[in-house]
């Protein structure tokens, strides 16, 4: 299909029971009546919010443009590989897990989800836990559920601003109130909830315990020292079999391409953080990308640029082209 363009993505804003009607400091003006847990900004469900395409969901496009869209890295030519949202929790979340490959297909699901946290703010304190204590058995904490104190057998960290966090599949997770974190995950949403601290929601027991990996190596990332491009930085905050994500604090405008040295292209996910950019590519209108918003860059289009308002702040996600090993990370 010939004429495509960066797509500015609507946002989807999905209740949750520990989520809240204050979504600042990302969307300081908007208001809910409902708990909103989640801004999802990409995945089947997103869609796109300008252009000839509007209304369109990265479900149909991909299903439609292939590899045009998703790109040559991705092991699926017509399926959007990367999910990507905004988490506000102002409870804790259910305690839970998601699968590895391995484990989905186990019970006949394509894939599993590992996924990873850039955490955008953080007040003094905020917390999640990955992963059991060392130690701890998958049977221990089995009876730990039953006995309500599965809280204590986790393994609870204090995180900060700027900080990357990667969740392997089969890591036992949680969080508490007091963050916004960008997660950028397989494209996938199977959820197995193992403890929910009495909410009415239902649990997922068998599959979940099944699911988990004693020590799954999550953590906080080990990262290279930031690179400058002229007057920009570009720091490399994860790369992982399944996603690589960078963050680019912007001064200057910079050109930027959806093929990395393998040749191999992805589609890009782009999510303001801060300020505003313009997003160009040859023969398209540009796109302004603010704080809260995404704009997906389709991988036929090889080459755009990203020019600041002044400064901007945001990440690039996308699909590596090489086999990337699971990345070392600290807690």
């Amino acid at each position: 299909m010939t004429g495509l363009y960066p797509f500015l993505m609507s946002p989807v804003f999905d209740p949750r029971p520990w989520g809240g009607t204050d979504l600042s400091p990302i969307y300081p003006n908007h208001r809910f009546e409902d708990k909103i847990g989640e801004s999802w900004l990409t995945g089947d469900a997103g869609t796109v919010a300008a252009g000839p395409l509007r209304g369109r969901s990265l479900a149909e496009l991909s299903l439609e443009l292939g590899r045009e869209l998703v790109g040559s890295a991705p092991h699926e030519a017509h399926r959007f590989p990367l999910l990507t949202k905004f988490l506000f929790p102002h409870e804790k979340l259910s305690i839970q897990v998601h699968p590895d490959d391995e484990a989905a297909r186990r019970v006949g699901e394509p894939w599993g989800k590992t996924e990873c946290w850039y955490v955008a703010h953080a007040r003094p304190g905020a917390q999640v836990a990955l992963g059991l204590k060392p130690g701890v058995t998958r049977e221990q904490f089995a009876k730990a559920i039953e006995a309500k104190h599965a809280e204590e057998l986790l393994r609870w960290i204090n995180i900060f601003p700027g900080e990357m966090i990667y969740v392997a599949g089969g890591t036992v997770h949680t969080m508490s109130a007091g963050s916004v974190l960008v997660e950028t995950q397989q494209q996938s949403d199977t959820t197995y909830r193992l403890y929910d601290y009495g909410r009415p929601r239902e649990l997922h027991l068998e599959l979940g315990l099944a699911a988990i990996k004693e020590q799954p190596g999550s953590g906080k990332t080990i990262r290279p020292a930031p690179v400058q491009h002229g007057a920009n930085r570009i720091a490399s905050l994860v790369a992982a079999p399944f996603f690589t994500v960078e963050l680019v604090e912007l001064r200057e405008a910079l050109p930027l391409r959806t093929d990395d040295a393998s040749g191999k292209t992805s589609a890009q996910v782009l999510v303001g953080l801060e300020g505003c950019a313009i997003v160009e590519a040859a023969g398209a209108e540009p796109v302004a990308l603010a704080k809260g918003d995404a704009v997906v860059v389709p991988a036929s289009l090889r080459e755009f640029r990203v020019r600041p308002q002044w400064t901007a702040e945001f990440l690039r996600a996308g699909v590596p082209g090489v086999q990337c090993p699971v990345p070392a990370t600290r807690l």
